[in-house]
């Protein structure tokens, strides 16, 4: 394995740098790929990058991951594997200065006969004209761009650009992978944490998929020294939990509300309750769930269950009135009652079909016996001539048409056979036989 080179204008080690504590992730940083624990889906010999290794050529790439998931050990590991200098950088505090002094190194370098593989961290902080400017490079190979980010590429990176690179999705470290981290942290303490088996599990969901979080807790828990191995208590009271990653304006707000959406028309209610405690943990704003219960009450429950937006609009009203942390229950109960009614997109789907008809007819007017006629002009005209009151008909229903001249009928709604929908069901389809009964005796 080729020796790895300190990044271009990096600073020396100073005098004492040896007599300062090295956290113990970076002490455990691995320093073989084949050590990167829970990314086998993209390192193994027949993954992604396994099959580049093989070939012996590395493509600019994206690593798309959450914290804590290896990035940044991936990226230089790559580099010593195809034998490229290793060049870093962090979007947050760089500029263009920054990146043409490393372009005219990587240059004169690739001149000398050795690569560049330019890490940058944290890649979707540039803007879009920063993050055209890597295109040239990235197309004559002056640099193999290995970026970093936690964001969803689709929509925080240059489509020229991720057409450029292939992008990888590293995984959250699921509890297998975390736990490996804390035996080889044990390894180099030299000793076992002190800790029951089920606060080692504890640990492992605190550090919610973050591997350089566990052991930073590992790190923590062993110079506690406790008399006794610690429980999962005890943890909770000593060590602070992971805050759950989670942005109201990034794509975890999108993922959570969508799986709590799709939770609720599966009526999976235990589901449903779970995303909603995911989204009031990471702080989402109570308000914007009650908003979106309501538009799921008309959506997928509609005329199955015409209480369903009565029950989301109280729950939403009953926040208002109470505040969190009291109101959350009250819009935990909306979760509820929208999880276990009976479900119909119909009318979601009939409004869908009668806004696109209304755009298509244009300005049809409606017929002529169906106008008032407040005025004798009016009268004269034929406005209201020949309309038929419907409560004087048998059963409160004429059956004439209300659809404007020269448009045929059109079946908008078609309520299912679920809930409530069942019973109106029956309404529409024995208002049709009187109506076709009325069509034939006229």
């Amino acid at each position: 394995m080729a020796t790895r080179k300190k990044p271009s204008g990096g600073k020396t080690d100073g005098l004492f740098s040896a007599l300062a504590p090295t956290p113990l992730p970076e002490r455990l940083r691995p320093s073989r790929l084949e050590d990167i624990v829970g990314q086998d889906h993209i390192l193994a010999p027949d993954a992604p990058l396994g099959r580049m290794l093989a070939a012996g050529r590395l493509g600019s790439l994206i690593l798309w991951g959450p914290p804590g998931c290896g990035k940044t050990t991936i990226a230089r590991l790559l580099a010593d594997r195809v034998n490229l200098h290793f060049e870093p950088l962090s979007a947050v505090f760089s500029g263009v200065a920054d990146l043409r002094r490393i372009f005219d190194a990587a240059r004169e370098r690739r001149l000398a006969g050795q690569g560049t593989l330019l890490f940058v961290d944290e890649i979707h902080r540039f803007n879009r004209a920063q993050q055209d400017g890597f295109l040239p490079y990235v197309e004559d190979g002056t640099v193999t761009l290995v970026g970093a980010t936690t964001e969803n590429p689709s929509f925080e990176l240059n489509a020229a650009l991720l057409s450029r690179c292939q992008v990888l999705v590293l995984r959250r470290l699921d509890t297998p992978a975390l736990l490996t981290l804390l035996a080889r942290a044990e390894a180099a303490l030299g000793h076992a944490l002190p800790v029951t088996d089920a606060a080692r599990e504890a640990m492992c969901a605190m550090a919610d998929g973050d591997g350089r979080y566990v052991l930073t807790l590992a790190e923590q828990v062993a110079d506690l020294k406790p008399d006794a191995p610690l429980s999962s208590e005890d943890l909770a009271r000593l060590v602070q939990k992971r805050a759950p990653i989670y942005d109201k304006a990034q794509e975890s707000h999108y993922n959570l509300i969508s799986a709590l959406h799709k939770s609720l028309r599966g009526s999976d209610v235990d589901a449903a309750l779970y995303w909603y405690a995911r989204m009031l943990d990471g702080g989402e704003d109570p308000l914007y769930l009650a908003r979106r219960l309501t538009r799921f009450a008309s959506e997928d429950v509609g005329m199955a269950d015409p209480q369903a937006l009565v029950q989301a609009l109280a729950g939403w009203d009953t926040y208002e009135r109470l505040g969190s942390p009291e109101g959350e229950l009250a819009i935990a109960q909306v979760v509820v009652y929208l999880a276990t009614a009976p479900k119909s997109n119909a009318l979601y789907v009939a409004s869908g079909a009668a806004n696109r008809a209304a755009r298509e007819t244009g300005s049809l007017a409606p017929p002529m016996h169906i106008l008032n006629a407040p005025t004798r002009l009016m009268q004269e005209l034929g406005y209201g001539k020949g309309y038929d009151y419907d409560h004087d008909a048998p059963d409160a229903f004429s059956g004439q048409n209300y659809f404007p001249d020269g448009m045929s009928r059109r079946q908008f709604y078609r309520p299912a056979e679920r809930g409530f929908e069942r019973e109106i069901l029956k309404r529409l389809e024995y208002w049709a036989k009187l109506r076709d009964k009325r069509q034939k005796d006229e």
